[in-house]
């Protein structure tokens, strides 16, 4: 089985008193899905410096890395193989930028990118190990990591 390698960010900051968090509508996908902005981990790429440059790239928004949330693993099909695929997600500051200010060459990729509430992203978001890191945000957030 064919293993694949990606990082993803949860970008996370207050917007007049409440924490938010950056999600996405990938291209293509149907208006109200949103996941978290990810991507395969490029030759010799720390995972830390994939989630940061993702969350660029598919985002507009910059953020200081902040800790690891933790992995997510699933199994899909593609063109009739099977692939075994684990996303690392950690945790970042909002420091600058706009949302929906994509570089041109990856603003291909995204559809739709919105500040959701955290409080609200577990529920919102489209998959489940998505929605876990949200909650695993969220928590960081309510401790005082962040």
């Amino acid at each position: 089985m064919k293993r694949e390698f990606s990082a993803g960010g949860v970008l996370v900051r207050r917007l007049k008193g409440e924490w938010m968090l950056a999600a996405i509508r990938p291209a293509g996908k149907k208006p109200g899905l949103w996941a978290l902005p990810k991507g395969n981990i490029g030759p010799g790429e720390d995972p830390r410096a994939t989630a940061v440059r993702e969350v660029i790239e598919e985002t507009g928004a910059h953020g200081r890395l902040v800790e690891k949330l933790g992995d997510v693993r699933y199994t899909y099909t593609w063109a009739g193989e099977r692939i075994f695929k684990i996303v690392s997600f950690f945790l970042l500051r909002y420091t600058s930028g706009r949302l929906g200010e994509l570089p041109p060459e990856t603003a291909h990729e995204v559809d739709e990118v919105r500040w959701l509430a955290l409080e609200e992203a577990p529920k919102l978001l489209a998959y489940g190990g998505e929605r876990e890191m949200a909650e695993k945000a969220l928590a960081s957030v309510r401790s005082g990591v962040v």
